[in-house]
């Protein structure tokens, strides 16, 4: 008698299941609060941490063997789940995140189309170009495109064991380290991930990436504002946040609720500035030429009226499509306009991140209140 194939087990059936099972004498389930943590599938066999508040918690046995009873009832029977629930505590998760890195730098944009990605990747590169040390992380979870725009799309990180911790090395271009959850999913299929698990997802990537000794961690966000942005500040402290933009008005209007979500009083996160992407278009053949098609120095005006420093602006050159495109960046040059126009934007930012650190206390995370 053919054997029946077992249930390809993905971390969604995990955490549906534990969406069951209610802390005790809350309304709300163990998921939304955020105990179950480092969720770990390998065939049949299901592993994670339940993170507890207190070490004396009364719940804990209890909750253990109904998190083993959800599982053994939503995901299957067969799943062997039985002694892989470790148990941990809000102190033992405070371990210090990405302790060699200097600087995080969080890039945002308000919509979605203006250009975010294609300034994270040429930044980093132009800041590498100025002998720094420089990694990118690609956060933009349902878009992901950085692997495109380093020419690594076949290309898979190799996992390496440090101090017992499985670790994930990135690849490295241009002088710059890079990862991707792109990296870790079908590129021709659709990501359909609730929030949770695209939370979990950015975590991975930010305290298994073995990413060494940085002078700057570029963090690319996805468009608007989100779980993931609020997952960030959750677990390392940003530095700092460049805002990217077009000129037009509807571009504009959304970088207002982008700033003020980072200086928003509950995360106060320093905006440490606003770049303005396709704020021209210039023919290669004619580069003397300027043609405003988006409208003339909107980003500029908006940055003075919000009180930001405006960080530089990057003109339409047929260049940057082909450079995204092709895995090329063109700022790994200075000797194109593009090239020039980053060069001179990653120099700014240099000396923004200086003065924000000269003058301000080291941003610190964002505590999650649990009642």
């Amino acid at each position: 008698m053919a054997e029946i194939p077992r249930k390809l087990i993905v971390p969604k059936n995990v955490t549906d299941a534990l969406r069951t099972v209610k802390y005790p004498g809350s309304n709300e389930d163990i998921v939304a609060l955020e105990m179950p943590q480092e969720i770990r599938i390998a065939g049949q066999r299901v592993s994670f941490s339940l993170v507890f508040q207190k070490s004396d918690d009364p719940n804990i046995e209890a909750l253990i063997l109904e998190c083993e009873k959800a599982i053994k009832t939503y995901v299957g029977e067969e799943v062997e789940i039985e002694d892989n629930i470790a148990v941990k505590y809000i102190h033992d998760m405070e371990r210090p995140v990405l302790p060699n890195v200097k600087n995080i730098i969080a890039i945002a944009s308000g919509k979605g189309g203006v250009g975010k990605s294609t300034v994270s990747v040429n930044l980093a590169v132009a800041l590498a170009n100025s002998g720094a040390k420089v990694g990118l992380l690609d956060a933009d979870i349902f878009g992901p495109s950085i692997p495109k725009m380093f020419g690594a799309e076949g290309d898979r990180p190799a996992g390496i064991k440090i101090g017992g911790r499985e670790m994930i090395n990135p690849l490295e271009k241009y002088g710059v380290k890079f990862l991707s959850v792109g990296f870790f999913v079908d590129t021709d299929s659709a990501i359909i991930w609730r929030g949770p698990m695209a939370s979990n997802a950015l975590k991975q990537l930010i305290s298994e990436g073995n990413w060494g000794d940085l002078d700057y961690l570029l963090i690319d966000l996805p468009p608007g504002t989100s779980d993931i942005h609020l997952t960030l500040v959750q677990s390392v402290p940003v530095t700092g946040a460049v805002i990217v933009t077009t000129p037009q008005d509807v571009a504009l209007a959304d970088v207002v609720r982008g700033a003020s979500m980072f200086q928003s009083k509950s995360i106060d996160v320093p905006v440490l500035g606003l770049v303005e992407n396709m704020a021209w278009f210039t023919p290669e053949e004619l580069p003397e030429n300027k043609y405003y098609i988006f409208g003339k120095d909107g980003g500029k005006k908006l940055a003075d009226k919000l009180g930001l420093s405006f960080l530089g602006q990057i003109p339409i050159v047929q260049s940057i499509r082909e450079g995204g495109d092709s895995g090329n960046p063109v700022a790994s040059t200075s000797e194109t306009i593009t090239g020039k126009a980053f060069a001179e934007i990653a120099a700014t930012v240099k000396h923004r991140i200086h003065l924000r650190n000269l003058q301000m206390a080291p941003t610190k995370k964002v505590k999650i209140s649990r009642k």
